[in-house]
């Protein structure tokens, strides 16, 4: 749909935003706001009183800081909660971040309580009432071309933070009030329609993923013959398995390797080093290829034969399981294992990409702080095996209905990533000028 321009524009003298509506200004956020930067953290202190804090993730995550947010508890001193106490249109920003790109982003609030203030490594921006209002600010500073303001003026290397000058100086196009209220409404409408319909794309995967989990369970665990008899396998996590099928003791049939080698000199320096972080959670797919030199590994690892399983003991939770691609090196926080004469690999990394298994492994876990199998635990499970040729079927089966979500996946992933595309040029559109809404609101 083709919108139309406003019939005048002016140059701004801003050389990323060009030209703007003849009637709009231009102004830095020190002559359009009141800005505080809150020291409020998420400690308890004793003699100090009980608040709810309003912290980075939730701003991060949320256009609009809303009742439904569960905030988390903490305490202040009377001062802090006068001066960071957050009232309806203020407009919070992410101050400090990781990562350059996380840093300005905006959430406009909408609930506010007695007890409820901003917390720290965010900052608060009070819209003047006569200047501007807290849903056009929120719009302003999620077009890319302000934001990137933000993004040059953090300071950092392993973490970035705007200064209260940086932020004071960003420019934005500031339109009239009534067109502020117009351009606040229409962003409104259709965002939420853009989000609704990203919201079933999402769905969408969630359930491809659960419908992928289901088949792997079912197959690693009942077969690929729905008329095949059933026993009980006396295996609590396991439940009923085909009759054919055997249940054999782990460390009879699985070799974990042992003995680790040091990354720092050949040939190992060369070779592929995979990782937990490599891995996607519960698909075992590899999404990182690196080298041991590319890593600066330095501390001892395991040596992986190509096809061999390998697979992360710290927070089983995750499923981090991969098969080895070619002769390469792995985490001290991954075992590398093969599969006896009786085992086909494939078939073990389908195995333990089931529900059932991650079940029982999160069951087993041996830590609290950080949840961990340990060889022991691994070598007392008993496990179903199937013949050989029923495991290489199950395992082509396997391998061709993910390859069949996957792409459909991969598809959706891009539909999500167009509206989200258009998202931001809609609001980047609207709020520098470009298109004139004014009529659009009802």
């Amino acid at each position: 749909m083709k919108r139309r321009s406003y019939p005048e524009y002016k140059d701004s003298g801003v050389e990323w935003l060009r030209v703007v509506p003849e009637h709009w200004k231009i102004q830095r956020i020190r002559n359009i706001v009141d800005m505080s930067v809150s020291n409020v953290d998420k400690h308890t202190k004793e003699g100090e009183l009980s608040v709810r804090l309003c912290n980075y993730i939730d701003v991060y995550k949320n256009d609009k800081i809303t009742e439904r947010i569960s905030f988390m508890r903490a305490t202040a001193t009377p001062e802090e909660i006068e001066r960071f106490r957050l009232e309806p249109d203020d407009v919070l920003i992410t101050k400090d971040s990781e990562s350059w790109n996380d840093i300005g982003i905006p959430a406009l609030v909408e609930y506010t309580a007695d007890d409820l203030v901003c917390g720290y490594h965010l900052a608060s921006l009070r819209p003047r009432k006569t200047l501007i209002r807290g849903p056009f600010l929120l719009r302003a500073l999620q077009c890319p071309e302000v934001a990137f303001q933000f993004h040059v003026a953090a300071n950092g290397v392993t973490r970035y933070g705007l200064s209260h000058e940086s932020i004071k100086s960003v420019l934005l196009p500031v339109s009239p009030l009534t067109e502020q209220a117009n351009i606040a409404a229409f962003l409104d409408c259709e965002t939420a329609k853009l989000d609704a319909l990203i919201a079933k794309k999402e769905r969408l995967i969630e359930l491809l993923r659960e419908k992928r989990a289901a088949l792997i369970s079912h197959a690693v665990t009942k077969g690929l013959d729905p008329s095949a008899p059933m026993k009980d396998s006396k295996i609590e996590w396991l439940g009923d398995i085909p009759v054919h099928w055997n249940v054999l003791k782990f460390s009879r049939e699985i070799h974990i390797a042992k003995g680790q080698i040091d990354p720092e000199v050949e040939p190992y320096l060369s070779m592929l080093l995979i990782a937990p972080n490599h891995i996607e959670s519960g698909t075992g797919r590899l999404l990182l290829e690196q080298t041991a030199s590319e890593q600066s590994a330095q501390s001892g690892k395991y040596q992986c034969s190509a096809g061999d399983i390998i697979y992360s003991k710290i927070r089983p939770a995750l499923a981090k399981i991969t098969i080895a691609p070619r002769n390469c090196l792995c985490s001290a926080d991954m075992y590398p294992m093969s599969g006896s004469s009786r085992i086909v690999n494939p078939y073990l990394l389908w195995l333990f990409l089931s529900k059932q298994f991650t079940a029982w492994s999160i069951l087993e876990a041996d830590r609290v702080a950080m949840p961990k199998i340990n060889r022991e635990t691994l070598n007392e499970l008993r496990m179903p095996v199937p013949s050989l040729s029923e495991q290489r079927a199950i395992a082509d089966y396997l391998d061709h209905e993910e390859e069949k979500v996957n792409k459909i996946i991969v598809k959706v992933r891009l539909a999500i990533e167009h509206l989200l595309e258009y998202r931001t040029a809609l609001i980047s559109a609207a709020v520098t000028g470009k298109i004139d809404v004014r009529r659009e609101v009802a």
